[in-house]
């Protein structure tokens, strides 16, 4: 993985969180260390300038795929020197990206019912958390389309439902993801 991002010393003791609290857990389609993912995502927004976002980029997945919740998360940031507010935004950036609607908490809902109150929550959110999602959704995109075409489909349909709504992040990132989508 060549992936070019530059963090801060507290960044790198953050990542490293993200790193245990993911484990062993892999990337879908690669088989990639989880950990790649959220670098990725991170490395598209340091590019893009939003270092503001690189946490929450970092972080993005601890509570819908960890043990890692929201109390837990500040506590980590303020021990390595991160303020009361800065580890709140982060968490409340973690938890507005996190899925509310899964099978787990509405399992007599279908996915496609599921899937568009999610959709409707995500054009809720924060611009600067939209912006995250969009890098989310363009390295995520990459690796569905390339390795699962049939899943693929289904995919990049809920993906372009939420676009069509959360419009209110990085116009670059947004016309990225956008054109990846409707490519």
């Amino acid at each position: 993985m060549k992936i070019d991002l530059k963090l801060t010393d507290r960044q790198k003791v953050l990542l490293d969180y993200v790193k245990a609290a993911h484990g062993e857990q892999e990337r879908k389609y690669t088989e990639e260390p989880y950990w790649h993912h959220v670098v990725a995502v991170a490395a598209m927004l340091q590019e893009g300038g939003h270092d503001n976002l690189i946490e929450i980029a970092l972080c993005h997945d601890l509570f819908e795929d960890t043990i890692v919740r929201y109390k837990n998360l500040v506590i980590f940031m303020m021990n390595i020197g991160y303020s009361a507010s800065e580890a709140c935004f982060v968490a409340e950036g973690v938890h507005s990206l996190t899925d509310l609607f899964t099978s787990k908490r509405f399992p007599d809902w279908n996915r496609e019912k599921r899937k568009a109150c999610e959709c409707q929550r995500l054009g809720l959110i924060d611009p600067q958390y939209q912006t995250v999602k969009y890098a989310d959704l363009i390295d995520n995109t990459s690796s569905i389309v390339e390795r699962d075409p049939v899943f693929a489909k289904v995919y990049l349909k809920e993906k372009a439902a939420i676009l069509d709504v959360m419009k209110a992040g990085d116009l670059f990132l947004y016309s990225k993801a956008k054109g990846q989508v409707d490519q």
